[in-house]
């Protein structure tokens, strides 16, 4: 089983680290999952104001034909985050982006197998950036997908969860990425569902397979 994942607090400011600024990102330790040459490393940090994630995803042919928010781009290519601040496995967070910086991101009411979710519910404030990465083993058309969350946002959660955390708070989570290497003309063979904590069964929404996110010190 995966491990937990501690999210420092960093003195960076929110506009370098969500420009994907390498040297505000440079102490941040990372997650990497997922088979080659399709390996995804993600990082998240802490501000005063904010949850600042980073996604780099190694691709040499990133895809997409999908280019309005809210959009079904799970069924393109993707990476994830489910967030889940009260541990319950209901009523949690998700948020996908794709290699053009489109967003879909909703609230997971209940998980699967009575999967129901409301795509029409929307995270206030959330940034989102999609840049190149050009990284070890990233290929030629890699990308890197940033997201700043700020702690007013998970408000509209029905959540009890303090924001922003305290150090030493927990809450849940996992990390995915959907890579369809066969391409637009025939993106249902050999599907990579990558889950960095596997679930175990044919749907990512299992949160007995979600992992510990642990609020830490500053770096």
């Amino acid at each position: 089983m995966a491990p937990d994942y501690t999210v420092a607090h960093t003195r960076a400011s929110d506009t370098d680290l969500l420009r994907a600024d390498d040297a505000a990102w440079a102490d941040v330790p990372g997650i990497d999952w997922g088979p080659p040459p399709w390996v995804t490393r993600f990082r998240g940090v802490s501000t005063p104001a904010a949850l600042l994630l980073r996604f780099d995803v190694y691709d040499d042919k990133p895809w997409h034909t999908m280019t309005r928010r809210d959009e079904h781009i799970w069924e393109e290519e993707v990476v994830e985050i489910f967030l889940d601040p009260d541990r319950t496995g209901l009523n949690y967070y998700e948020l996908e982006i794709n290699p053009i910086n489109v967003l879909c991101d909703l609230v997971v009411v209940k998980p699967w197998p009575e999967l129901h979710s409301d795509p029409a519910w929307d995270f206030a404030g959330v940034e989102t950036r999609v840049v190149p990465y050009r990284g070890e083993h990233a290929g030629p058309d890699g990308w890197t997908a940033t997201a700043r969350l700020p702690w007013q946002g998970f408000r509209a959660l029905p959540s009890r969860a303090a924001l922003p955390p305290k150090p030493g708070d927990r809450w849940r989570f996992n990390l995915y990425r959907i890579k369809r290497p066969r391409g637009p003309a025939r993106p249902h063979e050999d599907v990579i569902h990558a889950a960095w904590s596997p679930t175990g069964g044919p749907s990512f929404h299992v949160p007995a397979a979600f992992r510990d996110f642990v609020f830490g010190p500053g770096l």
